[in-house]
């Protein structure tokens, strides 16, 4: 039976809501007609089965309770087996639809028996699409019905219960109602979504109930991967302390399944301790165990295994050389020579002067000292690692006599505090290869010129940097140097001892540095760089003794000397100690403000933003955006690390990043004078060697910025944000500026600084402190880069005057970008791997692929910012699901070579 649609009238399938809706609540003035001509557009069967459900309804409601029992079982048997398409209602849930009303009246009058709970059933499916907004009825019939198989019903029922379970149990908490009931129908549901592949959805309804242990039972050996990674992933988007909660019961559930890589870097995360020594004593392969101390080792965590961890001697000081990180250098050396970089470059590799029109060559006349000092930084940035550049190292052949004058005639290329920079670059060459490197600044301690001491107690720091030595020689050469009359030798033994011991509590630099902090004969500059370095070995810890000795060094300072800026950087030292631990500072933040007016505000925001670093919690992204939005009369210091905390906190998760990009955008716009200096450096921070298109566009408008500190910034910035990249974009801009301010020394020195960057270690360096697939942020990393950005709030006084050294604290966050494999004796092992884009796979169905636009590559592989490595071949199994770094390949012994 066919027949033309009326254009007023919808199809069976059609969007029926409507019009029904108007059927049921406007008694039209002849009912019957409008009824009929409904009825002319469905097929036949779609009337029989209309007529075939009134006939139900109508029998439902009969005196004999075996007629209802036969009308319930056939509705339930039809509602059950009704398929739809997935866009409309089926079809007996929409012509039972004018029903609902009459058979929920009925419902009320039936005696208690179990033909009642049969229709409570029924009536519960119905509410699905029948309900009124907030009623829910659905949960409510469900509750009285028979409790029969959730699941048979349908996952679209499931789906609505579990939302009004949740609506339902915010209602109970408020009124202090018993939740029992709700709770097994939890439990029923629960368990249906793990069956099917809907773990997300059962880990919703966990945390809206509050009570995620229920998921460790639920979970097995085919889900727990899963349902880990939607919990680690949507801890970034909780607020605390459900956050940790999260965290906590992916931890337990990759114990449970003895996942020991995963459950170790949540424990990380977590910052346990406790946690990762469970790790180790939980499993009892030592191969493993190595891998477990290369990702203790790459995150800078100080750890000393005990005999619990590992009863044989041999083994333990094998392990512990490994978290100590002393292979570092060879892994490194080992990449470059697979990629073919050993040479030395000299900076005007780097420069490439013959690229430019003639007047920037010209333009030689600037003040030449600045420029070798710029070289300096330069040709340490770019070398660093290597062992061997051609401006300071010594070819070995000629070690004794001749060749010598070479490092020495460039050291004295550099005027006074020049050389310490140039003297500690040394060490930036040799880093982390810490036997040769002490060998070759060891020279440096018998010269006479003070400037020269300074710089090799600060080499020895960088040397030393991330890497830990049972003889501890960068305490035994820089202790006694600390209270030497010379402020420049003093700064350069605590910068040093800052850089060697960064994140390692190290009681005995505690015992020395702190009363430094109470020396009011001390000079500020020193006092200052005390408290950063404190703080980057005390970085996380909340140490309150060391908090109260730079709270009474801020507030015994006079009011004139609180406005310099170096009396800036004592509320950041202050700040590291709290890095990332949330409320912890709260008292502290208490105390500050107490302090004199002039500092009171810099400290509360410093503090703040390092408390809430890598959060990415919204409210205090909001409340540092406040803060930019008053405008003053004179320039407020305390805007600058407000700006910074943006960055700090929002470069947590990609979706708050990219909010935090738009919302400085706006500050440029509508911000005054001081918060546009700092502005480009937050967009550093979030961009940091990941040089996104849209921030390089803006960086490099803002280095054309009329005001010379705006320009300044995002120059340096534009060095930030492609660091360890060679990107050739960036080092195009470079170029240009060069040409573009060469009668400018200032903005011409931040050029050099920003090209030696983008080049940092010949490209293979990285400074993001995120690592492990952008999940863990290694606080010692952060901790550097912060410590630089606070420099650069104040350009003028600190790294263009002669305190240039504070660019070696990004020493703390220079990684190797690799995948370096090797076998079970840990010698490189050369494997096909595939390198691509990451993709977010979290709660996607099936199995989807994890990386896209990929290449196949020969180990040791470089990673660029975003890409994630996998195996490409079966032939050995990974003892680390994430793919950075040194990972231990195991043979897999199932492997047969079909060639």
């Amino acid at each position: 039976m066919s027949k033309t649609p009326d254009p007023n009238s919808t199809g069976a399938d059609g969007n029926k809501s409507t019009r029904e809706e108007a059927t049921i609540k406007v008694p039209s003035k002849d009912p019957k007609k409008k009824d009929d001509k409904k009825d002319e557009d469905l097929s036949e069967e779609d009337l029989a089965l209309k007529q075939q459900l009134e006939l139900y309804v109508e029998r439902v409601q009969d005196a004999d309770p075996g007629l209802q029992k036969v009308a319930l079982e056939s509705m339930r048997q039809e509602i059950r087996t009704a398929t739809s398409s997935m866009t409309s209602v089926p079809k007996p849930l929409k012509f039972l639809r004018p029903h609902y009303g009459t058979l929920k009246g009925y419902y009320e009058k039936m005696s208690d028996s179990d033909l009642k709970k049969l229709l409570a059933d029924i009536l519960s499916v119905l509410a699905l699409t029948m309900s009124a907004e907030g009623e829910r009825e659905s949960l409510k019939y469900r509750l009285l019905g028979s409790q029969d198989d959730i699941g048979s019903w349908g996952h679209e029922y499931v789906r609505n219960l579990a939302g009004e379970i949740s609506q339902e149990y915010v209602k109970r908490q408020s009124e202090e109602a018993p939740i029992d009931d709700l709770m097994e129908l939890v439990q029923q549901i629960v368990a249906f979504h793990m069956k099917h592949n809907a773990e997300p959805e059962a880990v919703d309804l966990l945390m809206e109930v509050e009570d995620l242990d229920l998921l460790v039972e639920h979970v097995d050996s085919t889900n727990y991967k899963r349902t880990c990674s939607y919990l680690t992933s949507s801890a970034k988007y909780l607020p605390g302390p459900d956050d940790m909660l999260v965290l906590d019961i992916a931890y337990t559930i990759y114990m449970k399944f003895e996942e020991y890589p995963s459950a170790l870097v949540t424990a990380l995360y977590l910052d346990n301790t406790q946690y990762v020594k469970q790790v180790f004593t939980s499993c009892d392969d030592l191969l493993r165990k190595k891998q477990f101390c290369y990702i203790l080792a790459r995150h800078g965590q100080t750890f000393e295994l005990d005999e619990e961890m590992c009863a044989e001697d041999e083994e333990r000081e094998g392990l512990q050389e490994i978290i100590n990180n002393t292979k570092l250098s060879e892994g490194y050396l080992t990449l470059a020579r697979d990629i073919e970089v050993m040479e030395a470059k000299t900076p005007d590799d780097i420069y490439k002067p013959h690229l430019l029109d003639g007047r920037a060559s010209a333009g030689a006349s600037v003040d030449s000292a600045r420029q070798n000092l710029a070289s300096t930084f330069v040709n340490a940035f770019v070398n660093a690692g290597f062992g061997q550049d051609k401006l300071m190292s010594v070819p070995s052949e000629a070690s004794s006599g001749g060749a010598s004058t070479a490092s020495t005639s460039w050291l004295f290329k550099n005027k006074e505090h020049g050389k310490a920079s140039a003297a500690a670059s040394l060490g930036m060459i040799l880093l982390w290869d810490v036997d040769s490197g002490l060998a070759q600044i060891d020279k440096y301690f018998h010269s006479t010129d003070t400037h020269v001491i300074a710089g090799a107690l600060l080499g020895v720091g960088i040397v030393n940097c991330g890497i830990k030595n049972e003889c501890d020689p960068a305490l035994a050469l820089l202790a006694e140097y600390i209270d030497k009359e010379d402020p420049s030798i003093r700064i350069g033994a605590i910068m040093g001892l800052g850089l060697a011991y960064a994140g390692s509590q190290n009681e005995q630099i505690r015992s020395k540095l702190t009363p430094i902090l109470g020396d009011s004969k001390a000079s500020l500059d020193v006092l200052a760089f005390t408290a950063i370095s404190l703080g980057l070995v005390y970085v996380g810890s909340c140490n309150e003794e060391i908090a109260q000795a730079i709270i009474f060094a801020l507030m015994e300072r006079s009011e004139s000397e609180l406005g310099e800026p170096f009396a800036r950087l004592l509320p950041l030292g202050l700040g590291l100690l709290y890095l990332g631990k949330q409320e912890s500072v709260e008292a502290t933040a208490e105390v500050s403000k107490t302090f004199n007016e002039k500092i009171r505000k810099h400290c509360d925001m410093t503090l703040l933003s390092c408390a809430y670093a890598g959060t990415g919690n919204v409210l205090k992204v909001q409340h540092f955006l406040g803060q930019c939005a008053q405008h003053f009369e004179k320039g407020e210091t305390f805007q600058g690390p407000a700006v910074l905390g943006i960055a700090m906190v929002a470069m947590a998760e990609d979706l708050g990043l990219e909010m935090a990009i738009r919302s400085l955008e706006h500050l440029l716009q509508y911000g005054e004078q001081n918060i546009r200096r700092v502005v480009p450096l937050a967009l550093a921070l979030l961009c940091i060697s990941n040089p996104k298109v849209t921030v390089m566009d803006t960086l490099s408008r803002l280095s054309h910025d009329s005001d010379s500190e705006v320009a300044m910034a995002a120059i340096i910035s534009l060095g930030l944000i492609g660091a360890g990249t060679n990107n050739a974009r960036i080092a195009g801009m470079l170029r240009n500026l060069s040409s573009y301010y060469y009668k400018e020394a200032n903005l011409l020195f931040c050029v050099r600084i920003a090209q030696g960057l983008v080049h940092l270690g010949k490209g293979l360096l990285t400074l993001s402190p995120y690592h492990s697939e952008h999940f863990l942020l290694s606080p010692t990393a952060l901790a550097g880069l912060v410590t630089l950005l606070h420099a650069c709030l104040d350009m003028k006084a600190i790294i263009l005057g002669k305190y240039h050294y504070v660019l070696y604290f990004l020493t703390l966050a220079m990684q190797p970008r690799m995948l370096l494999t090797v076998d079970e004796n840990l010698k490189p092992l050369s494997v096909p791997v595939r390198v691509g884009q990451a993709v977010d796979v979290v709660g996607q169905a099936g199995r989807p692929k994890t990386i896209t636009g990929f290449q196949t590559h020969s180990t040791p592989v470089l990673l660029a910012a975003g890409d994630r490595a996998e195996l490409a071949t079966d032939k050995y199994i990974p003892l680390s699901p994430i793919l950075e770094g040194f990972v231990i390949l195991k043979e897999n012994l199932d492997y047969r070579d079909d060639q």
